[in-house]
């Protein structure tokens, strides 16, 4: 029971870390998609500046593309950043998939868990009931036997509700915790109760 209690929580933490995971993946790929836009853009409006230039007269021209080429050394860099972008816009979403994967099997797992503790809880449970009411049933026997010896009653006389009452506690005959019917019997014979099992031992 300790061991299923330490691997249920061993699944939520786990289940916990590939969420944070998934989210700083997913922060991560939405701040590189920007930073991506940003330079593609820039690099873009550059190449609409080179273009434009190449219309201009050949002085006018040369001046000019003499001037943009020293303003814009950073070109090819940027592009090669831009193509760094990808290859690691690629890798994240690899990633984020391979998350996403492994965060599903976290939750079948964690769900096969629960599934077993309930079903532990619920045996657990029906053997509780059924041990309460075996000992409920014991009671019942042990009220008729004193009732028929205070009272000189045979094997087979019957005792009433009324008559077993003043044996037990506050003059309550017990209930089964299952939900089960008492059948009193006469006083030679076991007491019985109506829910499946529920059979005081011989």
């Amino acid at each position: 029971m300790k061991l299923k209690k330490w691997v249920l929580w061993l699944l939520v933490v786990t289940f916990l870390a590939s969420e944070v995971l998934l989210f700083s993946a997913l922060r991560q790929k939405a701040a590189l998609q920007v930073s991506l836009q940003s330079q593609t853009q820039k690099a873009d409006q550059l190449q609409t500046q080179v273009n434009e230039l190449k219309s201009l007269n050949a002085e006018a021209q040369g001046v000019e593309v003499a001037r943009l080429r020293a303003e814009n050394q950073d070109l090819p860099r940027l592009r090669n950043q831009v193509t760094q972008l990808q290859v690691a816009n690629q890798k994240l979403s690899s990633q984020l998939k391979d998350t996403s994967t492994y965060a599903q099997q976290a939750q079948a797992q964690l769900a096969q868990v629960a599934a077993a503790r309930q079903a532990e809880v619920q045996r657990v449970n029906a053997e509780a009931e059924h041990d309460a009411c075996i000992n409920n049933l014991r009671q019942i026997d042990a009220a008729k036997q004193q009732w028929a010896l205070e009272k000189n009653k045979t094997a087979e006389a019957m005792p009433t509700v009324q008559d077993l009452a003043p044996y037990f506690k506050d003059g309550v005959i017990p209930a089964c915790p299952s939900g089960g019917t008492y059948t009193l019997n006469a006083a030679g014979y076991l007491p019985a109760c109506s829910v499946a099992g529920h059979i005081l031992p011989q």
